[in-house]
């Protein structure tokens, strides 16, 4: 006699045969523009506070680079808007929102000054 399988056995079968698909990366354009303001974050002079802590400059840029990581692995972020959305505005444990001051300029919330970065960063291209 045959042994039984349950329903679901052939689809498990498939499942482990199947490649593993690669998750799609951000277009190129996406990239550069995201690379480009944490790179400008980290070498601005200005402090990045998170979760009530204020930071220089070098630091928040790691910061901003792991969150960018993570959300690259996952397959989180297909722009710039989403980078400053999902990993540059709030912090992902606390939901308190991120804020940069500068030397000689107001704080603001990080996602202006993300949000102005990008804008620059798109004028200057040609």
């Amino acid at each position: 006699m045959a042994p039984r399988f349950p329903r679901w056995f052939p689809m498990l079968a498939l499942a482990t045969l199947l490649p593993v698909v690669s998750l799609a990366a951000p277009p190129a354009k996406a990239r550069h523009e995201i690379d480009r303001l944490i790179a400008l974050l980290g070498s601005s002079g200005c402090e990045f506070q998170r979760n009530g802590r204020w930071y220089p400059a070098g630091e928040a840029r790691v910061h901003l680079q792991r969150k960018y990581d993570y959300l690259l692995k996952r397959d989180l972020v297909d722009s710039a808007e989403e980078f400053i959305e999902r990993a540059g505005s709030q912090s992902s444990m606390s939901g308190k929102a991120y804020s940069v001051r500068c030397p000689g300029k107001p704080t603001v919330p990080s996602a202006q000054w993300l949000g102005a970065r990008l804008s620059e960063i798109r004028h200057a291209a040609p």
